[in-house]
């Protein structure tokens, strides 16, 4: 049997009525459970969560709303409404809103790993490198500046 708590997570509202200021980014959890994480973002222009790697996760990211630029294995893309970005495990990404417009969309990752602490342990953190220091202890690897160029 799963651990995924059947229902419904009502638009606008968080899971377990959550919701987390991330670097200025609104994130709000939409499910959880050991197999998968799913939450919501949204971000303003010139809102952007520099490249990364989840060596232990697949990501997801199904855009619900305005745009994103994506910064994929070195490759740089948009992603508009209707679009859904794959992000397998050890694949650096990174996504960043260099449109006048706020974007929205609902990621996801398979499986749920450590991000979701990750989020509770960083909510109105506002330090970087201590942003930096939680994300490396759950399993969120930054690379350096030069890769969001």
């Amino acid at each position: 049997m799963s651990d995924l708590d059947k229902g419904i997570t009502r638009a606008g509202e968080g899971y377990r009525g959550t919701a987390w200021n991330i670097l200025g980014q609104r994130y709000v959890p939409k499910a959880s459970c050991a197999s998968t994480f799913a939450f919501e973002t949204n971000s303003e222009p010139g809102q952007y969560v520099p490249v990364h790697i989840h060596p232990g996760q697949d990501e997801f990211i199904l855009m619900l709303e305005g745009e994103l630029d994506l910064k994929l294995d070195g490759v740089w893309s948009k992603a508009r409404a209707g679009d859904l970005v794959r992000m397998p495990r050890g694949v650096p990404h990174g996504y960043f809103n260099k449109s006048d417009a706020p974007a929205r969309a609902l990621f996801w990752v398979s499986p749920a790993g450590r991000l979701e602490a990750l989020f509770d342990a960083l909510h109105d953190q506002t330090d970087i490198p201590r942003v930096l220091e939680l994300s490396a202890a759950h399993e969120v690897d930054f690379l350096p500046p030069e890769a969001n160029e």
